[in-house]
């Protein structure tokens, strides 16, 4: 594959292997960070509005640094098998 024909970022993305390991990792991280940070207040039942958004955004950001770290080296990885092919 030339660089030029190298698929988007967001193609990479949606790969469904990007998108599981993306996931396990949201749930492992997402759900310690979460037991860390509001884990007395789930305890105690007492969550509000604003704690189930920041609940959200625990398990968005392992997800979304997970599925940047894969779909970089997926790409990189991509891009240097299409520089070495292209001696030959």
């Amino acid at each position: 594959m030339t660089a030029a024909k190298q698929a988007s970022w967001l193609e990479v993305a949606r790969r469904r292997d990007v998108v599981l390991r993306a996931l396990r990792v949201a749930a492992v991280v997402g759900t310690l960070l979460c037991a860390i940070n509001h884990g007395d207040r789930l305890l105690a039942g007492t969550l509000g509005f604003r704690d189930g958004l920041k609940i959200a955004l625990t398990y968005l950001v392992p997800y979304a640094v997970s599925t940047y770290a894969a779909v970089g080296a997926l790409r990189a990885e991509a891009q240097r098998g299409a520089s070495s092919s292209v001696g030959r």
